[in-house]
């Protein structure tokens, strides 16, 4: 299996406004892999403009609302980039697509990483934000897992969240569990 970074990807639509989407990047020797999904926004922006920008964040709380279709973040101007990065972020990375790998599902937009910046210190692993990025990713698969999967995903995860959550991963927990359980029934 590949190592995935997950971030912020930032994309443009045909008249040039910013588009931000929460993705796995796949690591692909000196490269990055943006595979998105047909039909996408990304996909689209990509096809257009061959150019994103990968922002690196441990604010999981932008991941739980973009997941639930809230995409109003603050954005800052790259200079000698076209596309913008996350103000917020740790770190970002400029990418040039170089290749396209076809596939019916999930195309591969190869990148060549043209800048890696950083701007913010990282201050390590926390479990909790590990564990909303997963029911982030959960969240976006919803109609294609079972009931049973889905409460046992959660049950699971809910651990990290009650033994080491501050309030900015408990805030975007309960972000996600609205979008999950009103899928669910529950609300």
């Amino acid at each position: 299996m590949p190592l995935i970074h997950e971030c912020v990807v930032t994309t443009l639509t045909a008249d040039g406004a910013p588009h931000l989407a929460p993705l796995g990047l796949i690591e692909n020797g000196p490269h990055l892999t943006i595979a998105p999904f047909r039909p996408s926004a990304t996909l689209t922006h990509l096809m257009q403009t061959p150019k994103a920008t990968a922002s690196f964040t441990d604010d999981t709380k932008i991941f739980a609302k973009l997941v639930t279709g809230d995409r109003c973040f603050p954005l800052t101007e790259i200079e000698n980039w076209p596309v913008p990065r996350l103000a917020s972020a740790l770190s970002h990375a400029e990418l040039s697509v170089i290749r396209i790998e076809e596939n019916d599902t999930r195309p591969q937009f190869i990148c060549r990483i043209e800048r890696i910046q950083n701007h913010q210190p990282f201050l390590g692993m926390n479990r909790a934000r590990a564990a909303i990025i997963e029911a982030a990713i959960l969240s976006t698969r919803l109609e294609r897992i079972s009931r049973e999967k889905i409460e046992n995903e959660l049950a699971y995860l809910r651990i990290a969240i009650d033994k080491t959550a501050g309030p900015t991963e408990i805030e975007a927990w309960t972000i996600l569990m609205e979008k999950i359980n009103k899928f669910l029934g529950k609300t």
